[in-house]
């Protein structure tokens, strides 16, 4: 089972649906002769580069596909062959390494939960 982003002209993603073929090949071929479009494959256990069996980073990461599962509202970036997610806030800056954006301050790690307040570009508490 192959997972699938469609991209609308500017690279944005507009559907993501599900293959279920022999081969990628195939999958690719029937949505091209079916929906038509512009069609590039995801993979549904990816994220920030690392590819995850149950939950634990896989053994084998040649499994690790474009950076992240792709989400309507991603760009497919062809020159980093990465799906990116909307960027959150204007002041969060793209990781290079992981394709996800990060905020210019880490959140505390604390055991706490935190929400970030653009204005005031910090972590604010979130704890009742």
């Amino acid at each position: 089972m192959a997972h699938w982003a469609e991209l609308d002209a500017s690279n944005c993603v507009i559907r993501v649906t599900v293959a279920n073929d022999e081969n990628d090949a195939d999958g690719y071929n029937w949505l091209i002769e079916n929906l038509g479009g512009v069609w590039v494959q995801t993979s549904y256990n990816t994220r920030g580069g690392v590819h995850y069996t149950d939950g634990e980073p896989s053994e084998d990461q040649s499994k690790a596909l474009r950076f992240n599962y792709a989400g309507i509202g991603f760009t497919y970036d062809e020159a980093r062959d990465a799906f990116i997610p909307p960027k959150p806030f204007d002041s969060w800056v793209l990781d290079e390494d992981t394709c996800l954006w990060v905020a210019p301050v880490p959140m505390p790690d604390d055991g706490g939960q935190y929400t970030w307040d653009e204005d005031a570009g910090d972590w604010v508490s979130a704890d009742v």
